[in-house]
């Protein structure tokens, strides 16, 4: 995935939550921007109230997803 796709999602204002899928198949959602973090090759993404987080390679992601706002 190219960064720079990423990175104008997180960048977007107003913001608007988005998933990453993997080529896994796993999804995960980024619902602010605060709970992402863009680095050279990998999207690390914070889970909210908990101690979870993922570490995402850039080369597996391969779709970026907007959501509804609730």
């Amino acid at each position: 995935m190219n960064a720079e796709a990423i990175r104008e999602l997180l960048h977007r204002r107003p913001f608007e939550p988005f998933e990453v899928q993997l080529s896994s198949g796993e999804v995960h959602p980024v619902q602010h921007p605060d709970y992402a973090m863009l680095l050279q090759s990998r999207l690390v993404i914070g889970y909210p109230g908990t101690d979870r987080m993922v570490i995402c390679s850039l080369l597996h992601i391969t779709r970026l997803d907007t959501l509804q706002r609730a």
